[in-house]
């Protein structure tokens, strides 16, 4: 998720991170970032939609009625999904601000005393959806744009993977450099796109005005029932033109529900009519045999490689803002364990959304690449494109349903009402795009399934080892009664002991004292947890209870949106009473090494072997907490699954 430095600036954020609610002073800013961060996927649909939906129809007589039937079906496509169901609902499903599939389940996850598995599960099958996305969508869109010199000159067809390889390379090598330092353009260069989208689709719509009629819905449910034997097929490339609303509510916390409305409704919804209705009417009025590509064709010669440019310009941001998504999605799936810790840099010394994922980036630059090469074109690639977004549209609206009935107490019948024509349109798109699973589709099925089970098997096996390790563990509380009626010596100092179990004792803790046999004069059990919430103000970050003289119980909370950085938290300590000194204080890890028991069962067999490489590849818990490496000391224990 892209976070823009003026959005993040005009917004305003407090110590504790928290944005706050854009003042009208701000607005025209964070609409235009909104117009780049948010609307990059959305707005370069109509290179390729209506492109793809023109080539299924049989080519009967009736040409012109299936135009407007087509047309019919994407402008109530947009409406219907991005309009009334994002915009108006779900971007009102808000946590504390931030959006997304991960804060929609933690919305919900708080309507229960005890969560449901099922909503747990619905977050992996989203995460792991968005992660197929994520892959296609670089590929999709640099790819489309590219093609565009197919028009220009046909002789450089075979040119267009290349330049595109080499754009895609591009993209991702600059991504450790942060969005800061770029995304300052995409906003204005986004409402160029969206303008010039506009214009020229309006230019054509006044040679033929008779293409209006496909304002009708009943055309487009003609064209539906009067060619059911391909509609599906028809409906899986009518919704190419809805990817990219998922990004409305995955970016609603970095530029609030107000900016994202009005850029919607006063820029790019009209624009994107005009335009599809602009290549209809070209359509109609040259022919449709006469057409191969409209987007671009129905541009005056002169502007032809001026509007290859830009198009091309629109996709790469297109792009950016969905691999940010994934740096954002990855780190939300971390801090709620989720996910085995990896790299996490943070581009922007003021934005703390600006994240940069070294291994995130590899594993997305190396799948796109493989997308191109394997499918050469975007045509031939859309047909894989759209299963992984309808799918997470599924998910969306059933966390959604119970947000509705739950905290919004809604009255069930219009849950139900809601539900079910949502089901109906969000069930049809994904029908009609797993429709499509032997031509291409599979690719972000099988990624996602990838990722879903990767993440499946850590949740499970962090489950396991918990257990495990809560069975061989001394009760603190035990162990805490013992040293104070048995003092050993003490040194100076505070020593600090992570665990993540409340109850037992730290595995650090129960080893320094069997073999150094001292204690520290301070001795603090540091817990570490996440929160519902995307972020916890400064004042409610650390609680601190004293068990006597020697141990101190701290529990320090940060939000998923954080970043956890211990020091920083344990210097908050401070304001209520607690003397904490970074040079006088140790840190004791337990670094464990798992290894997998002798089990009888196929499942768990591999997926302990795949939770220990997991484990093996996660990155350091230094790192992670931001410990200075020099006040560390780990200490190895071994774990038998």
């Amino acid at each position: 998720m892209t976070q823009t430095n003026a959005a993040g600036e005009a917004a305003g954020a407090d110590a504790s991170g928290a944005v706050h609610s854009p003042s009208d002073k701000h607005l025209p800013v964070l609409v235009l970032g909104a117009l780049g961060v948010v609307y990059g996927d959305i707005g370069t649909s109509p290179i390729y939609a209506f492109r793809e939906a023109m080539h299924i129809r049989p080519g009967a007589a009736s040409s012109d009625v299936e135009i407007l039937g087509l047309l019919s079906l994407i402008v109530w496509a947009l409406t219907l999904t991005v309009a009334v169901k994002y915009v108006f609902f779900v971007t009102r499903a808000d946590n504390n601000g931030e959006g997304g599939t991960l804060s929609l389940i933690a919305l919900a996850r708080k309507t229960f005393t005890h969560p449901p598995a099922w909503i747990t599960g619905l977050g992996i099958i989203g995460a792991a959806l968005f992660f197929g996305d994520a892959i296609i969508t670089p590929a999709m869109s640099v790819l489309s744009a590219v093609e565009g010199l197919e028009v220009v000159a046909p002789d450089l067809t075979r040119f267009v993977v290349p330049i595109t390889i080499v754009l895609i390379i591009g993209l991702f090598m600059v991504q450790r450099f942060g969005t800061a330092k770029v995304s300052i353009v995409f906003g204005p260069i986004t409402g160029l796109w969206f303008l010039t989208l506009g214009i020229s689709g309006l230019f054509h719509i006044t040679d033929y005005p008779a293409v209006l009629w496909a304002l009708n819905p009943l055309l487009g449910v003609e064209f539906v029932f009067s060619h059911l034997g391909i509609a599906f097929v028809v409906i899986g490339a009518i919704f190419l033109a809805v990817t990219g609303a998922e990004a409305l509510y995955v970016d609603l916390g970095h530029f609030g529900r107000k900016p994202i409305v009005i850029a919607w409704f006063g820029m790019v919804f009209p624009c994107l009519l005009l335009n599809y209705f602009g290549q209809g009417a070209f359509v109609l009025k040259v022919g449709v045999e006469n057409v191969e590509s409209p987007f671009f064709e129905m541009q005056p010669e002169w502007a032809l490689v001026p509007f290859v440019v830009l198009a091309t310009a629109a996709t790469i941001i297109a792009s950016q803002a969905v691999i940010s998504g994934m740096f954002s999605l990855a780190q939300q799936a971390i801090a709620l364990n989720m996910l085995p810790r990896m790299v996490v840099q943070h581009t922007s010394e003021t934005q703390s959304g600006q994240v940069y994922m070294p291994q995130i980036n590899s594993m997305l630059m190396v799948g796109v690449l493989l997308l191109v090469v394997a499918f050469r074109s975007s045509g031939a690639l859309s047909h894989a494109y759209g299963i992984a977004v309808s799918g997470v549209m599924i998910v969306t609206l059933m966390l959604l349903v119970v947000v509705m009935w739950r905290n919004w107490k809604w009255h069930p019948l219009a849950v139900i009402g809601f539900g079910a024509f949502f089901a109906i349109l969000d069930g049809g798109f994904f029908i009609a795009n797993a429709s499509k699973l032997f031509q291409g589709g599979w690719v972000p099925a099988v990624v996602a399934g990838i990722v879903a089970m990767l993440m499946w098997s850590w949740i499970a096996g962090r489950r396991r080892l918990s257990e495990k390790t809560r069975r061989d563990e001394v009760p603190l509380q035990f162990l805490v009664d013992n040293l104070s009626k048995k003092k050993p010596t003490t040194v100076p100092g505070t020593a600090v002991f992570l665990t993540s179990d409340i109850e037992g004792a730290p595995t650090a803790l129960l080893h320094s004292l069997k073999h150094y046999k001292v204690l520290h004069e301070q001795n603090v059990i540091l817990t570490v947890r996440t929160s519902a919430s995307p972020r916890v103000p400064d004042d409610e970050k650390v609680t601190i209870d004293a068990y006597n003289e020697l141990f101190s119980r701290v529990i320090v909370t940060f939000g998923y949106m954080e970043t956890p950085n211990i020091p920083k938290a344990l210097a908050l300590g401070r304001k209520l009473g607690w003397k904490f000194d970074i040079m006088s204080t140790s840190f004791f890890l337990s670094r464990r090494s798992l290894k997998p028991g002798p089990k009888t069962g196929l499942l768990r067999w591999w997926q302990d072997r795949l939770f220990t490489r997991l484990a093996r590849n996660a990155s350091d818990a230094t790192d992670y907490f931001h410990i200075p490496t020099g006040r560390v000391v780990e200490i190895g224990t071994q774990v038998v699954l």
